[in-house]
């Protein structure tokens, strides 16, 4: 799909709950964060665009993660603007250097079996503090 078909409300909600596996609840609740605003029907039923389905599976995965709600939709919402950043430096002509592909899946949570311990402050240091 080209992005313009991306952004294209035409999900209703109990397809796009489906589509994701979430519930209608779930939805709903993400419209009240602010992260997506579906679109209406001329009924008035709410619709949702593929792009915005794709920012509430990302929300969902980091909750299932262990990510407080606020939390994970800032960090999607972070990821969003700068997934569209790249795109607009690509569309001007520019390159990405190593590392800075916003379309490269990278690992959210730190992995929790290698934990990294900082020492405690010395003598020396306490007193600086």
């Amino acid at each position: 799909m080209t992005p313009a078909a991306d952004d294209v409300p035409a999900f209703t909600m109990g397809r796009a709950a489906e589509m994701i596996g979430v519930t209608a609840a779930f939805l709903r609740s993400l419209d009240d964060t602010g992260l997506i605003e579906a679109g209406r029907s001329s009924g008035g039923h709410r619709r949702y665009s593929r792009h915005q389905l794709d920012l509430a599976a990302r929300v969902r995965q980091l909750l299932d993660e262990g990510f407080l709600l606020a939390a994970a939709v800032r960090i999607v919402t972070l990821e969003d603007r700068l997934a569209a950043a790249h795109r607009r430096i690509a569309e001007l002509g520019g390159t990405l250097g190593p590392g800075e592909d916003a379309g490269i899946p990278t690992q959210t949570r730190r992995d929790l079996a290698k934990p990294a311990y900082y020492p405690a402050p010395g003598p020396e240091r306490a007193r600086s503090l």
